[in-house]
Protein backbone atom coordinates (compact mmCIF):
# COMPACT_ATOMS: atom_id res chain seq x y z
CA UNK A 1 0.00 0.00 0.00
CA UNK A 2 2.72 2.23 0.63
CA UNK A 3 4.27 1.76 -2.73
CA UNK A 4 1.33 2.71 -4.59
CA UNK A 5 1.05 5.87 -2.11
CA UNK A 6 4.23 6.75 -3.15
CA UNK A 7 3.42 6.04 -6.97
CA UNK A 8 0.56 8.44 -6.89
CA UNK A 9 2.73 11.07 -4.81
CA UNK A 10 5.37 11.17 -7.60
CA UNK A 11 2.95 11.27 -10.59
CA UNK A 12 1.41 13.97 -8.77
CA UNK A 13 4.46 16.38 -8.42
CA UNK A 14 6.14 15.08 -11.91
CA UNK A 15 8.87 12.92 -10.65
CA UNK A 16 7.37 9.75 -12.03
CA UNK A 17 5.51 9.05 -15.33
CA UNK A 18 2.10 7.34 -14.53
CA UNK A 19 2.58 3.77 -15.50
CA UNK A 20 1.02 2.61 -19.22
CA UNK A 21 -1.33 -0.37 -18.48
CA UNK A 22 -0.79 -1.90 -22.20
CA UNK A 23 2.93 -2.19 -21.06
CA UNK A 24 3.95 -5.82 -22.30
CA UNK A 25 0.82 -6.56 -23.88
CA UNK A 26 0.99 -8.08 -27.26
CA UNK A 27 0.06 -4.87 -29.69
CA UNK A 28 -1.93 -7.18 -32.17
CA UNK A 29 -3.79 -9.13 -29.21
CA UNK A 30 -5.22 -4.96 -27.67
CA UNK A 31 -6.15 -3.74 -31.36
CA UNK A 32 -7.86 -7.31 -31.98
CA UNK A 33 -9.77 -7.11 -28.67
CA UNK A 34 -10.65 -3.64 -29.55
CA UNK A 35 -11.76 -3.78 -32.50
CA UNK A 36 -13.94 -6.85 -31.10
CA UNK A 37 -15.05 -4.41 -28.34
CA UNK A 38 -16.18 -2.04 -30.62
CA UNK A 39 -18.65 -4.09 -33.01
CA UNK A 40 -20.31 -6.09 -30.50
CA UNK A 41 -22.86 -4.33 -29.29
CA UNK A 42 -24.08 -3.31 -32.65
CA UNK A 43 -23.56 -6.64 -34.14
CA UNK A 44 -25.50 -7.92 -31.27
CA UNK A 45 -28.76 -5.22 -31.98
CA UNK A 46 -28.99 -5.91 -35.55
CA UNK A 47 -29.33 -9.72 -35.13
CA UNK A 48 -32.01 -8.85 -32.58
CA UNK A 49 -35.69 -7.93 -32.87
CA UNK A 50 -37.35 -5.17 -31.76
CA UNK A 51 -38.92 -6.88 -29.02
CA UNK A 52 -35.89 -8.94 -27.90
CA UNK A 53 -34.06 -5.76 -27.87
CA UNK A 54 -36.53 -4.13 -25.75
CA UNK A 55 -36.77 -6.51 -23.22
CA UNK A 56 -32.95 -6.18 -22.89
CA UNK A 57 -32.91 -2.64 -22.55
CA UNK A 58 -35.79 -3.24 -20.06
CA UNK A 59 -33.58 -6.00 -17.74
CA UNK A 60 -30.93 -3.49 -18.29
CA UNK A 61 -32.34 -0.50 -16.84
CA UNK A 62 -33.67 -2.50 -14.30
CA UNK A 63 -30.55 -3.90 -12.92
CA UNK A 64 -29.27 -0.38 -13.18
CA UNK A 65 -31.62 0.80 -10.59
CA UNK A 66 -31.73 -2.10 -8.65
CA UNK A 67 -29.65 -1.09 -5.71
CA UNK A 68 -31.43 2.87 -5.75
CA UNK A 69 -32.92 4.02 -2.11
CA UNK A 70 -36.81 4.55 -2.85
CA UNK A 71 -36.98 8.51 -1.61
Amino acid sequence: MNELARQLVDEATGEALPADPDAGKDPAAVALGRKGGLKGGKARAAKMTPEQRREAAKKAAAARWHNRSKS
